[in-house]
């Protein structure tokens, strides 16, 4: 095929994407705008938000990765006209993804005492307790939030989760600024302030989706009084057994960039403080790809169902090209300006943390380079995951994934990120092994796939 049959998807690809970003974004903004604030306070604040998180993170991959299988049967449904269909998948969705967002808060719940044994700054621990309780709770309704989302997206809809994540991210940050500092008479609170400004934010940004979409007509018929007695086992089994790998595909990405978090921490505060620096960095850009990611997911599931399969592999294709092209410009942004993003975070005029701040900008500067090299293998990866889930590959990629981070990328994490080694620039070369296997291998089964189908067909 030429260039151009690819790239005259571009500005579909986009259309339906950039509301899926925008959404994306608002979840990481939502954590950028914390540790802007927090990071006023202090190296120690900061990091002890990068440990609470950290907990928090691995239970929302779990939470989200799951809720991914609703997506794909949804566009599924929706290429073949099924309402009915359409129906059962949001409807069991939603009760397991209610049932597994109270099931994570429990469990953080219960392991939080781990931060004592995780050889972490004894100061760093002690603040990040009483933050860990809030943010943990907020889980259920997030994951709550996460099911209307994908409903919605597998319809095609994707502008609805983008302006309740946008409502959030404003709540957030009026909650934050007046919370965190003590603003128009409210207590000074410190990082519990960041922490009720997530909770609410949160609860706020799930009202929102179940209104918008019940109000609306198209979503009226998903919306039916349900029962109970409806409840099907294969249908539960069906999402469960596209979820559960999905939600460990996730877990394996997530669970590197955690202990990522952990083992900076054994270096110190400071280098915890830059690993957060960096890594919030890294996130907002891959959300843009996890967005792309989302529509090669739709497009691909909508193909499914129409079983299309040369147009299926053309523009899944197309938006391989179009995250490379993206991601080239991240990378260009991040080495240009990877001494002045740190900046952000920190007061550079502090007095009291002043040494401190500095070491940790000039740490973050190194790592933000790293990151900057990943940015194409790591959209790469999460697009094509997309593309696999919306055919419905799931375990494949799962022991895929599961070989790029933990049997390649995390060893090289734990042995050249020692103090006496390369620290934290040791780490993140890790990182980049682990994501770069991963886009490799992920593409070459996406590749034998598609050419499989394609033949089937002839």
């Amino acid at each position: 095929m030429t260039l151009q049959a690819y790239t005259s998807e571009f500005r579909y690809n986009l259309k339906l994407a950039y509301p899926v970003i925008l959404g994306m974004l608002g979840h990481t903004l939502v954590g950028f705008i914390d540790n802007i604030m927090v990071g006023q306070l202090g190296t120690a604040e900061l990091a002890a938000v990068s440990l609470g998180n950290s907990f928090v993170f691995i239970a929302m991959s779990l939470g989200i990765g799951f809720s991914t299988a609703i997506t794909p049967l949804m566009a599924e449904a929706d290429g073949e006209k099924n309402i009915q269909k359409g129906r059962e998948a949001f409807t069991h969705g939603l009760i397991l993804c209610t049932v597994l967002g109270i099931a994570l808060f429990l469990l953080i719940l219960g392991i939080k005492p781990l931060m004592y044994h995780m050889d972490q700054p004894t100061e760093v621990v002690n603040y990040a307790m009483p933050y860990l309780n809030l943010v943990a709770f907020s889980l259920i309704p997030l994951i709550i939030f996460q099911a209307f989302k994908q409903f919605a997206d597998g319809l095609s809809e994707t502008k609805y989760s983008m302006w309740a994540t946008i409502l959030a991210n404003l709540v957030n940050v009026a909650l934050n600024y007046v919370l965190i500092f003590g603003k128009f008479g409210f207590p000074e609170m410190g990082i519990i302030g960041a922490a009720i400004g997530t909770l609410i934010s949160r609860i706020v940004m799930l009202l929102f989706i179940w209104m918008a979409l019940k109000s609306k007509d198209k979503f009226k018929p998903y919306f039916e009084r349900f029962h109970f007695s409806n409840i099907k086992k294969s249908i539960l089994k069906k999402i469960i057994n596209l979820g559960f790998p999905s939600a460990l595909q996730m877990f394996f990405e997530v669970a590197i960039f955690t202990a990522a978090i952990w083992l900076s921490g054994a270096l110190g505060k400071n280098p915890q403080a830059a690993n957060q620096i960096a890594l919030n960095l890294a996130s907002m850009t891959f959300m843009v790809a996890m967005g792309l990611g989302v529509a090669a997911m739709i497009r691909v599931g909508n193909q499914k169902g129409l079983q299309n399969f040369t147009d299926l592999r053309r523009i899944a294709m197309s938006i391989f090209l179009l995250t490379i092209f993206i991601e080239i410009i991240f990378a260009i942004v991040f080495m240009l300006f990877h001494q002045e993003l740190p900046k952000l975070y920190l007061n550079q005029y502090d007095v009291v943390n002043q040494i401190d701040n500095f070491k940790v900008i000039a740490l973050a500067a190194k790592l933000i380079l790293v990151a900057a090299v990943f940015q194409i293998t790591d959209g790469i990866q999460v697009v094509v995951l997309g593309a696999l889930r919306g055919m419905q590959d799931v375990k494949i990629p799962t022991i895929i994934t599961f070989i790029a981070y933990w049997i390649i990328g995390f060893p090289i994490s734990y042995f050249l990120g020692k103090e006496n080694v390369y620290g934290s620039v040791g780490i993140w070369l890790g990182l980049l092994a682990g994501l770069t296997a991963s886009a490799i291998m992920l593409y070459i089964r996406f590749n034998y796939l598609t050419k499989k189908l394609i033949n089937q067909t002839v």
